[in-house]
């Protein structure tokens, strides 16, 4: 299996990923190119520097002539790293709002960016990722905050440079083309950033709230190491943290904007070999929470799966029942990681009728999975690709990418499915 190993022993930030990824092969111009289909008026500049005898990829973010980002109050150049509820302005916020000049009093809502990033001519499963890591820092600060994640304006993560960041790293990140990450315990750093609410100790709550559950340290240095931009990235992409057993076939570093005596300001990325068969099938612990439900209207049942499913659930599914006095019931049963069990325990209590929620562990092994692309010509559908042993036992279309081909164009939602298969099927036929 091929692995990326991220090792964050000065922390990890947006542009020091995106710097280790350039560093490891992946081609600036696809960056860069990425960066030119958010229509944000923005630019890359990627340049080699040297951080404590380490040569290193610096990558900054220029609209104009104007480098995004506050002034270096902090080790790593971040004008993204605090996002904010609509009440309150950071120190050195920054909004979309007005043709990008500085503003503290408004920023851009998940909604924003969800539209800004769904509109750009990138990679679909790309578009998720980078979705993906915005939803973990939007749930984050709505916690912090004690609101709800559509109510949060994202003033430092709305900037462009923050938007950039992660665009690029779902695209580079991709284009990598690892079949999985594993990461390193992360150093944190320690001491205090000052920010409009006053000073906040290192690492931030953003950054406390990702890292749930993952190996972190300090190492003394009295610097915010890992900010939430960074803590997103990994807290995404990462399938486990901890160490690796490969062959290293290359390397990338990429470096933070200070260069800081006895401490290479770097993140390393090491691309290699892992030996695991990533073919077989592989064994997995996961959460099956289970509840009766004999007095809620089938509307909400619909509902409460969306709900779940946007929460993070691997599946969940309604099973007919009959009930005590033969009344007729639903079974519902929910699928989910294990860390993800409470959050959506919560949700099933506040959004169904039931008084009580069985949970168990089971032991589940999962094919080897990957997604492509494949252009029908109505447009472009993901597939979905399952591997047993080196051999393809199951594909099929996304379900929304043809049900919204048919929407659009017109067409047949079976038609366009099946054009999907037909033109993955020639493909690995031609």
């Amino acid at each position: 299996m091929r692995i990326a190993y991220l090792e964050c022993f000065s922390g990890i930030s947006g542009d020091m990923f995106l710097g280790a990824l350039v560093d490891a092969g992946v081609s600036p111009e696809t960056l860069e190119e990425a960066v030119r289909a958010l229509n944000l008026g923005a630019r890359l500049e990627v340049k080699k520097v040297m951080r404590s005898g380490i040569a290193a990829i610096k990558v900054d973010v220029w609209v104009g002539d104007e480098k995004e980002g506050p002034a270096e109050d902090h080790q790593h150049h971040h004008s993204h790293e605090h996002a904010h509820g609509h009440d309150h302005a950071h120190k050195h916020s920054h909004s979309l709002d007005d043709a990008h000049h500085h503003e503290h009093s408004h920023g851009r809502s998940l909604n924003d960016i969800r539209k800004i990033i769904s509109s750009a001519t990138i990679n679909d499963s790309a578009k998720q990722q980078a979705l993906a890591i915005f939803q973990a820092l939007g749930e984050a600060e709505a916690k912090i905050h004690n609101t709800t994640i559509e109510k949060i304006h994202f003033h430092e993560v709305g900037a462009v440079d923050a938007i950039v960041d992660i665009v690029c790293a779902a695209v580079g990140s991709e284009a990598l083309g690892v079949d999985a990450w594993i990461c390193s315990p992360i150093n944190v750093g320690s001491g205090t950033v000052q920010c409009a609410h006053g000073r906040l100790p290192v690492p931030v709550p953003a950054v406390v709230e990702m890292l749930k559950g993952v190996p972190v340290y300090s190492s003394g240095i009295e610097k915010e190491l890992t900010t939430p931009t960074g803590a997103a990235i990994v807290k995404t992409l990462a399938s486990r943290f901890g160490t690796a057993a490969y062959k290293i076939e290359k390397s990338g570093y990429g470096a933070g904007s200070r260069d800081m005596p006895g401490q290479p300001n770097v993140l390393r990325i090491t691309v290699g070999e892992s030996g695991v068969d990533s073919h077989a099938a592989t064994p997995e612990t996961i959460s099956v929470l289970e509840a009766n439900l004999d007095d809620l209207n089938p509307q909400v049942f619909g509902y409460v799966m969306d709900r779940l499913f946007d929460s993070g659930a691997l599946d969940v599914f309604g099973t007919p029942v009959q009930m005590k006095k033969g009344r007729p019931g639903m079974l519902l049963t929910v699928l989910a990681r294990t860390e993800d069990t409470q959050k959506l325990t919560k949700i099933i209590f506040a959004e169904t009728t039931t008084l009580g929620i069985r949970m168990r562990e089971e032991r589940r092994e999962i094919l080897t999975r990957r997604a492509m692309s494949v252009k029908t010509q109505w447009g472009e559908v993901r597939m979905k690709v399952a591997n047993l042993n080196g051999t393809v036992t199951n594909y099929a279309p996304e379900y929304e990418d043809c049900r919204r081909i048919a929407s659009e164009k017109g067409v047949p939602l079976k038609a366009v499915m099946q054009e999907a298969i037909k033109v993955y099927l020639d493909q690995q036929n031609g």
